[in-house]
């Protein structure tokens, strides 16, 4: 009988069904996988697919079930297996389509997907995942929710603005849009509302809300966006894993003498946490004297101000981490910052000449945001955390 030492359940997830491949690696180092099965994507499904494993899988080795973070289709099994006291872990569909080219496999279906899968979580070490609590879960719920509707709020403003220019426009079409956007209004005014209820239901969090909100520019929707997508900074363990998860970390592209790129802000992060920050950085450059020498001497001969824009909202980012991690309130001096030393330091003194030498070079350097706001912020996170 063959000695296995390790073994992982690959799960290529959709909205109603699942594939699952078991991927098992002998003491020699070889891969033995199993057939591929699928399954329904609800419970009766989940019942099945445990009956699976246990047929397939070998009693006395932990086995770690890995799966994409495919919108919030993974939840429901995903919490369901957690129950169970297994071993779950949920990582970013662009990190299995890396791997799946490391391998040189072309294709692409869901069988092949769950082997890769499989054997991603075979070879490599992948971190567990956790369900996040429950009051930044219907955070995160909300705060979407309100940004949501802010957009179709802008949407229909911007129709509302374009018929109205129009020759003759007509009454019916400017009434319905004027009360569209009048529900909107109202609905976003209660979300909001929601928000800070949901907000002040633990003294603790309240009390540290308001000593982040001491920081001139940051509003409590904007920080409420934050915490969601971060789980409160549960899973940040330092400035850079904050900074990269956002996708405000820098990328370069030099080689050589020929190849001069332009360097920018990656954007391969949270797109939800850099739009929250792109108005509180506005403001800061107005009302803030220390961020606002800050964005003037960045932007100094400029003519485009959002490598200063970027800069803040970098700089007030991590501020609000290290005045959640070190629970004190914000202070616009340097010298009055005491607590929380090396984290504090670190923030004062970012390499603001990144941004100030590199972002305006001639050639553009192509970005895309890589994560889509509907997916996991948890894998985000572990993403980061495993670099």
């Amino acid at each position: 009988m063959e000695a296995f030492k390790k073994q992982s359940i690959g799960i290529d997830i959709s909205k109603d069904t699942f594939t699952a491949c078991l991927c098992m690696v002998d003491e020699n180092g070889n891969l033995i996988f199993s057939k591929v099965s699928d399954f329904e994507n609800r419970k009766h499904g989940f019942n099945q697919f445990v009956k699976w494993v246990r047929k397939q899988a070998e009693p006395k080795i932990p086995t770690t079930f890995l799966m994409e973070a495919t919108g919030i289709y993974y939840e429901s099994l995903a919490y369901h297996l957690h129950n169970l006291k297994q071993n779950v872990s949920v990582i970013l569909p662009n990190k299995v389509k890396h791997y799946a080219k490391s391998l040189n496999i072309k294709s692409k279906t869901d069988s092949i997907d769950a082997r890769i899968i499989a054997q991603l979580g075979a070879e490599r070490k992948v971190e567990l995942w956790e369900p996040p609590a429950v009051i930044f879960k219907e955070l995160r719920v909300l705060t979407r929710l309100c940004s949501d509707l802010k957009k179709s709020r802008t949407v229909f403003t911007n129709r509302l603005d374009s018929t109205n220019s129009g020759y003759e426009p007509l009454d019916f079409v400017v009434k319905t849009q004027k009360a569209i956007l009048q529900k909107l209004d109202k609905e976003i005014a209660k979300c909001e509302l929601e928000i800070e209820k949901l907000l002040k239901r633990e003294d603790w969090l309240w009390k540290k809300v308001e000593k982040i909100l001491t920081i001139k520019g940051v509003g409590l929707t904007s920080l409420a966006i934050v915490l969601g997508e971060t789980q409160g900074f549960k899973l940040i363990k330092n400035i850079r894993q904050l900074v990269s998860y956002a996708g405000y970390d820098i990328v370069q592209r030099e080689s050589g003498t020929t190849i001069k790129g332009k360097t920018k802000i990656s954007k391969k992060g949270n797109s939800r946490i850099r739009g929250a920050m792109y108005f509180p950085a506005i403001s800061a450059s107005q009302y803030n004297p220390h961020l606002r020498a800050v964005y003037e001497r960045i932007n100094k001969n400029k003519p485009n101000k959002m490598s200063g824009n970027a800069a803040l909202q970098r700089k007030l980012l991590v501020l609000i981490y290290s005045l959640w991690k070190n629970d004190t309130t914000y202070r616009s001096e340097e010298k009055e910052i005491t607590s929380g030393e090396q984290e504090a330091k670190l923030l004062l003194r970012q390499k603001d000449e990144v941004f100030e030498k590199k972002v305006d070079r001639s050639t553009d350097l192509p970005t895309q945001d890589e994560h889509p706001s509907e997916q996991s912020a948890e894998a985000l996170l572990r993403q980061e955390q495993s670099t």
